[in-house]
């Protein structure tokens, strides 16, 4: 059977179809390239006028902050405090980080007060906060073990002591593992009775040399 007669006419609809369709989207482009001329020219004319609207106000220069104006207060403060509670920088020496013979964590230091007997134990924590530093202290009385904070700074604190140096650095800022039965370092009156002993015996040799050149 021959099939060409019944193939052409499809052929020719096919062509048809074709054409139809691209006419259909060369209409669609020139009415949306029609429609696209007057909506940017109303944008246009509408940020023309915003323009001129926004060059009528006056604009003025940016403010200056207050933290370029007035510099922060505190540090100048900060030196004015502990200078006049640590005029000679004993105590700021004493719990420097900087300084080499500064009291560190784990040593045994002795605080001696206006208004009590002196408390020695070990010192396990520093707080620095400016004229509020404060330093912790683990002793023991009455074979309980006791915490006393003391500030160093404060006035009613007379004297700070190192009775004895932590062989080794301690790795850690805290010392609150010394809490534990296991680590807790106990009663320090024998460091404190050998510490006493040492002194009193460099004060007599110190005396009995200054006799002696006294006499000479």
């Amino acid at each position: 059977m021959n099939f060409a007669p019944v193939r052409r006419p499809i052929g020719c609809l096919k062509t048809v179809f074709r054409h139809a369709r691209q006419q259909r989207a060369a209409q669609r482009s020139l009415t949306t390239a029609s429609s696209e001329t007057p909506t940017q020219s109303a944008i246009s004319a509408r940020q023309r006028a915003a323009h001129e609207k926004i060059g009528k106000f006056a604009i003025y220069p940016q403010i200056e902050s207050i933290r370029s104006t007035n510099p922060d207060p505190m540090p100048i403060l900060r030196q004015q405090q502990l200078a006049q509670l640590d005029p000679t920088g004993a105590r700021t020496r004493l719990f420097s980080k900087d300084h080499a013979d500064s009291a560190k964590v784990g040593d045994v230091l002795m605080v001696t007060s206006k208004g009590g007997e002196p408390f020695s134990g070990a010192f396990i924590q520093i707080r620095r906060r400016g004229a509020d530093t404060a330093i912790l202290l683990r002793g023991q009385m009455m074979k309980i073990g006791v915490e006393m904070w003391f500030k160093i700074y404060s006035p009613s604190v007379t004297g700070i002591d190192i009775i004895w140096r932590r062989p080794k650095r301690a790795r850690r800022a805290r010392l609150t593992y010394m809490r534990k039965p296991k680590h807790d370092m106990g009663s320090v009156d024998n460091l404190v009775s050998a510490w006493k002993k040492e002194r009193y015996a460099l004060r007599s040799k110190s005396k009995q040399f200054g006799g002696k050149k006294a006499k000479k």
